[in-house]
């Protein structure tokens, strides 16, 4: 029987197209935290998934889904949400001590309804409801959850209060940094601001990034990774914002669009300008300096239409005007942390540059995880490149690849929407 599901929004990680039958969420990549979702007898516990695989467990009528760092969420066209996935701080909206060959089983989560859309980061997870409210549970020492001064846990789904007065079409969170863009275009942030990542604060703070000097282009990203958490872990006096609060210098321009990466942001405004804050260690913010704590213009020669951020990494999909005028074409650039390949072309990583390997396609979503990269194209082809250890690329194998490759899928499957969580990938079909 053909069960008709409501239409999905076009943004960062939809394409616009009628869903005329019972949807399937798929899922590849390492499998050691959970956040495939995939049974046992079908991987194997906490084993890997190399090529796009059917989650089995979930209803048939998911709308939306959503990939945090090491966990997924799924959203029904009932309003509903599902998870399943790393559940140490408890991002799954279930029992901090729930056994943890459970976390592994997607369940729905109780007393939330009237979901539109879901979002996570490493550590929380959050709800949009249809009336623009934001829910959020998980735990995290550096003001994510956005509920009040020192509180840093909720087990269950918690209203954030302070943007009771909002309506909120997309929340957006870093690895400890969180904004929510509302549906008039303003952009509210909170969390752990060192670097300007939540724009200009009246009080100038600094990151223990600063002090890092051993982070160079030939450090694998693990070990990069590990350094600048460890230097926010030893910081004594973390500059909190705890609850969400208007960032002062967009509060006169429109915002169309935003992304956080794990210490960066970007934000897309309405009139196509892209601007960056928070940390460049890895080139990730698109310009030459690192000393401006403020949000600023990438230097990009196109304006972008939807933005993505992976862990050092940034991804844009920008409309490229044609030289004998007209239309143009859309083409996906890249910049920042590229040891892996992520960028997906050759060239300085600070710089944005063009994505050659997806000339000719029409990309309408870009997804950056920790290592690698991927996208969906207007007819439904999926592409991707990067870190290839665990099969987060999908391809089969554990190979790097360089440039965009495409993965492959039945005849019959109609991708519908992609999402990189660190180290795995969901694709919603229908």
């Amino acid at each position: 029987m053909l069960r008709v599901l409501k239409k999905l929004p076009f943004n960062s990680v939809t394409r616009r197209r009628w869903m005329t039958t019972s949807a399937t969420v798929m899922s590849f990549g390492d499998g050691s935290h959970g956040a495939l979702g995939l049974p046992t007898s079908v991987t194997g516990i906490g084993s890997d998934a190399y090529e796009p695989t059917p989650i089995p467990s979930l209803p048939p009528d998911v709308s939306s889904i959503a990939a945090g760092h090491y966990h997924s969420l799924a959203v029904t066209s009932q309003g509903h949400i599902w998870s399943w996935g790393r559940n140490a701080e408890g991002q799954l909206g279930r029992a901090i001590d729930s056994p943890r060959e459970t976390w592994i089983e997607p369940q729905r989560i109780d007393g939330l309804s009237g979901v539109k859309s879901a979002y996570a980061s490493g550590v929380v997870s959050a709800a949009i409801g249809t009336d623009g409210s934001v829910w959020i549970w998980g735990k995290s020492k550096r003001g994510q959850l956005g509920l009040g001064i020192g509180i840093t846990d909720s087990v269950t789904p918690t209203r954030i209060k302070a943007l009771a007065k909002e309506e909120i079409v997309k929340v957006s969170f870093g690895w400890g940094h969180a904004l929510a863009l509302t549906k008039t275009g303003k952009l509210f942030g909170w969390g752990y601001s060192a670097d300007g990542r939540l724009g200009k604060r009246e009080i100038t703070v600094t990151s223990p990034l600063d002090s890092v000097t051993n982070l160079s282009s030939t450090l694998k990203v693990e070990e990069a990774e590990k350094v600048v958490l460890e230097a926010m872990g030893k910081e004594n006096d973390m500059p909190i914002i705890w609850e969400p609060c208007l960032i002062n210098e967009l509060k006169d321009v429109e915002v169309a669009d935003v992304s956080c990466g794990l210490d960066h942001t970007l934000v897309l405004l309405r009139d196509g300008t892209l601007l960056s804050g928070g940390s460049n260690i890895y080139g990730q913010l698109g310009r030459s300096s690192i000393q401006d704590l403020e949000l600023l213009p990438v230097d990009i020669s196109v304006h972008p239409v939807s933005i993505s951020s992976g862990l050092g990494h940034s991804l844009a999909i920008c409309q490229i005007p044609s030289s004998e005028g007209g239309e143009g074409i859309s083409g996906v650039f890249s910049w920042g942390w590229g040891q892996n390949r992520q960028l997906g072309r050759e060239g300085p990583g600070n710089i944005p540059l063009l994505v050659d390997g997806l000339l000719g396609e029409k990309p309408v979503v870009v997804s950056g995880g920790r290592v690698h990269s991927i996208a969906l194209t207007d007819n439904g082809e999926v592409f991707a490149w990067g870190c290839g250890r665990n099969g987060r690329l999908g391809l089969g194998s554990s190979v790097d690849e360089p440039e965009p490759i495409v993965v492959e899928f039945d005849e019959d499957v109609n991708v519908l929407q992609v999402a990189s969580g660190f180290d795995h990938n969901l694709v919603l079909t229908s």
